[in-house]
């Protein structure tokens, strides 16, 4: 009996989803002079909308350009630019304008998800956060 009691509370564990990160969706807005970020947290998007430090939407979302040699791709430059928010979307328009033909970069940190089992499994490392590098195809 305590072992198919047993069996049957590791199932019921086992089974259980883990909670997914959003899905970051990319779109060119404003005749491809803006992109458009839809998918974010809406819980960290209403949280930095509050705040009045003027390089906080560069800090989490910031658009690079895509050299040509990929491994030079954590050396580049940030693209500044202004961040506006509408209809829980984030639209990044840059200061100078996006080149036709090349391909940049948004780089998605995602913090949500991390707890102390990652870092004993090895998973994770102390000191380095997860991020998805997501393209913009001009």
């Amino acid at each position: 009996m305590k072992k198919s009691a047993w069996v049957l509370l590791l199932f019921c564990f086992a089974c259980t989803s883990k909670p997914k990160a959003p899905i970051v969706h990319i779109s060119l807005a404003d005749s491809n002079r803006s992109v458009k970020f839809k998918g974010i947290d809406y819980a960290i998007i209403s949280e930095i909308s509050r705040d009045s430090i003027p390089g906080i939407w560069e800090s989490l979302l910031p658009v690079y350009r895509l050299p040509a040699d990929t491994d030079l791709k954590n050396y580049q430059p940030v693209q500044h630019g202004r961040y506006t928010l509408k209809d829980s979307a984030v639209i990044f328009t840059p200061d100078t304008a996006f080149v036709k033909g090349q391909t940049y970069f948004m780089r998605y940190y995602q913090f949500k998800g991390e707890n102390i089992w990652d870092y004993i499994k090895g998973k994770k490392r102390l000191g380095k956060t997860s991020y998805s590098d997501l393209l913009i195809k001009l």
